[in-house]
């Protein structure tokens, strides 16, 4: 299982905190001091030399309009650079950023803006690659299903249960494309109402690896990929602990968390490898704590943050053993979504091997309604 960036990596600078040492509120204290003690040590000249007061006057607001030029222009020119900047975001240029120099708030702002600069150019590269893969995606499954339909109506096949089989091939491969599209748009709408009930874990979690390897046998028949696996060689293993585990859940959503986590584990398997779901009890009562094992290279521990980005392909350039792919990187986004609906949590935890998923669902008094 993999979790390498997906884009830019994240700015680790942090900004100024508590009493800064050239804040602006310290310059302008320090440009009304620099003021007066002009003015006073001028007046102090006057007496002694007894110059008249006009002179000292002008003399004092020349010298005190010239200070104050000078920190004016220090704190305008970083707000021109950074207006600059903003007005290049704003029409689409996400590569300009603003430079760094100060210790003060403008530097925090100058900062901020660049880092915002770095997510603005993540999430287009992000979105362009999204339309590139969907395009991609779509166009073979229609270009099957047409070259199907059409040889059925210009008469150069007929429509016997082959030929059908072909077609429903490729429409179910659109299918899977619309479903994963569809859960991005729930991903970016909010909350979701759960349907919450109790049931046992065993027989459930044995539902999902049972379907997940006839869904994996299908798909290795028909060969049509899609972003989901077709492997055959992974051995999926259940250990429930104890066996009467029950647990309080929406089971749909559960299901989705756990398809795709199995789903990723294999592609990244090796041959003949092997991914184990495990169930135990939480610390609540009713409460569970899954976890995802599989034999595969592991995430590094730098990169465990970026596991649950979506549009994360991870950083294996080649997923390990036939029928695998590098699918579209909505999975562990989409995992992350319906596990934090339920108020858990799921990351990356340590493993000897491969990588570990651990998942905590609460029990039913602390699940969000």
């Amino acid at each position: 299982m993999s979790g390498g960036p997906g884009g830019r990596g994240q700015r680790k600078k942090q900004p100024w905190g508590g009493v800064r040492p050239f804040s602006i509120k310290t310059k302008l204290g320090a440009l009304v001091v620099v003021s007066v003690l002009i003015t006073t040590g001028l007046s102090v000249i006057a007496v002694h030399t007894k110059t008249e007061l006009r002179f000292i006057t002008v003399f004092s607001m020349i010298a005190t309009l010239l200070i104050t030029q000078f920190v004016a222009h220090s704190l305008t020119a970083p707000l021109d650079d950074m207006n600059a900047v903003a007005r290049s975001i704003s029409h689409g240029d996400y590569t300009r950023r603003v430079r760094e120099s100060r210790r003060d708030e403008l530097g925090d702002l100058a900062q901020t803006i660049n880092v915002m600069a770095d997510e603005l150019e993540a999430q287009d590269s992000q979105r362009k690659e999204l339309v590139a893969n969907v395009s991609h995606e779509l166009r073979t499954p229609i270009a099957g299903l047409r070259a199907v339909l059409e040889n059925i109506v210009d008469g150069f096949t007929e429509a016997d249960p082959e030929t059908m089989r072909t077609a429903l091939k490729q429409t179910e491969r659109l299918g899977r494309l619309v479903e994963t599209l569809l859960d991005l748009s729930r991903l970016d709408s909010g909350v979701v109402p759960l349907k919450k009930r109790r049931f046992e874990v065993w027989p459930y979690l044995s539902g999902v690896l049972k379907e997940a390897n006839m869904v994996a046998s299908a798909r290795a028949s028909m060969a049509s990929g899609s972003g989901s696996h077709t492997r055959t060689d992974v051995h999926l293993h259940l250990d429930v602990s104890p066996p009467e585990l029950v647990a309080h859940a929406d089971p749909e959503r559960i299901h989705q968390v756990v398809a795709n986590l199995i789903d990723n584990a294999v592609k990244h398997s090796p041959p003949h490898g092997r991914v184990t779901v495990r169930a135990r009890r939480g610390a609540e009562p009713e409460s569970l704590e899954l976890e995802v094992l599989d034999e595969g290279p592991g995430i590094p521990r730098t990169e465990w943050h970026r596991v649950f980005e979506r549009f994360n392909r991870g950083s294996v350039n080649r997923p390990h053993g036939p029928g695998s792919d590098g699918g579209t990187g909505l999975g562990l986004a989409i995992a992350r979504w319906a596990v934090d609906l339920h108020g858990g949590r799921i990351g990356v935890a340590e493993s000897e091997r491969g990588c570990r998923i651990l998942i905590t669902l609460p029990g039913p008094s602390s699940v969000p309604n």
